[in-house]
């Protein structure tokens, strides 16, 4: 009998209302019905008497409760308190972010700080031209990401914030005294090119390769870091697309940061490798949402429409 279905027993013992029972586990009725369907016929009899007004326990269902009740106390007092230890005793977790997206999920690692008080939390500078990597080698065991990601070895938590798209341009520009950009304008400008091999969902999300109708997007020269972008952007060689968040952390004199205004916005999100076991991701991806309803980062988004 698994833990959740004794957790339902237990509660329906005590509740002798389907509903009630429902409501107070946040599951549906008929879940609460299923689970006891299923332990009935496991013990082969029935655990509780029904009728269109009433539900009660019968003698093999309070004998049940009986037993089961202690039992399962002693379990969940033992998981609070190893996860309470766990808390304050330490632990070491590694997060690589880029530039302002640091400063985007503040409250974020502020909960999990304030619930995991021992751990070490080791930042570590995401190179956005090459973000996948430090992953892949184990240097960090949790990247803050733009998405989509499709990787099959890469999972995808729940969603940070998002940010709008903007377009950096030299002021110098021919396209500097403008107000907005459009995705079609794109086929009239130079991009720069990633020296290392960022995977296409992730490149299109900030630079596609085609416009709306079809042109081709060129790109120009070649960029080894977000340093390197901004650098080519001053100097009238090419433009980039990035986070609008780029224009308040990275106010140079010599760029100007025109809004993108039909660019979807860029969604970001925790990611790590599957073969990473470290149990602090879980606890970050549960600091995400604190409101949200568990979900066991093994069963993260793998692969989120771009």
């Amino acid at each position: 009998m698994e833990l959740r279905d004794i957790e339902i027993f237990l509660t329906l013992a005590e509740e002798l209302h389907f509903g009630r029972t429902a409501e107070r586990l946040h599951i549906t009725a008929s879940r609460v019905s299923h689970a006891i369907k299923k332990q009935e016929r496991r013990i082969g009899a029935p655990l509780f008497e029904r009728t269109s007004r009433t539900v009660s326990l019968t003698a093999v269902g309070d004998r049940l409760y009986q037993s089961l009740r202690p039992a399962y106390r002693q379990i969940v007092d033992g998981i609070d308190e190893v996860a309470a230890a766990a808390r304050t005793s330490g632990g070491r977790l590694t997060l690589g972010t880029m530039g302002p997206q640091g400063w985007m999920i503040h409250d974020i690692m502020g909960r999990f700080q304030a619930s995991h008080p021992g751990v070490q939390l080791v930042h570590r500078d995401l190179n956005p031209v090459d973000p996948l990597t430090p992953l892949r080698s184990g240097e960090i065991d949790v990247a803050h990401l733009w998405l989509p990601v499709r990787e099959t070895d890469i999972v995808i938590g729940p969603i940070t914030h998002t940010s709008p798209v903007v377009l950096a341009v030299a002021i110098t520009h021919p396209y500097a005294d403008r107000d907005s950009v459009c995705l079609e304008d794109y086929g009239d400008l130079t991009f720069v090119a990633p020296q290392s091999p960022v995977p296409a969902s992730m490149e299109e999300a900030f630079q596609p390769f085609r416009t709306p109708s079809g042109r081709l997007v060129a790109r120009g020269p070649v960029v080894a870091n977000w340093d390197d972008q901004l650098k080519a952007v001053a100097a009238g060689q090419a433009v980039i697309a990035c986070p609008a968040e780029s224009a308040r952390f990275y106010p140079w004199p010599n760029l100007v940061y025109l809004p993108v205004r039909d660019a979807p916005p860029c969604r970001w999100a925790f990611a790590w490798h599957t073969a990473n076991n470290n149990p602090l991701i879980r606890a970050l991806t549960a600091a995400t949402n604190p409101d949200a309803p568990h979900q066991d980062p093994a069963q993260g988004e793998r692969d989120l429409p771009g």
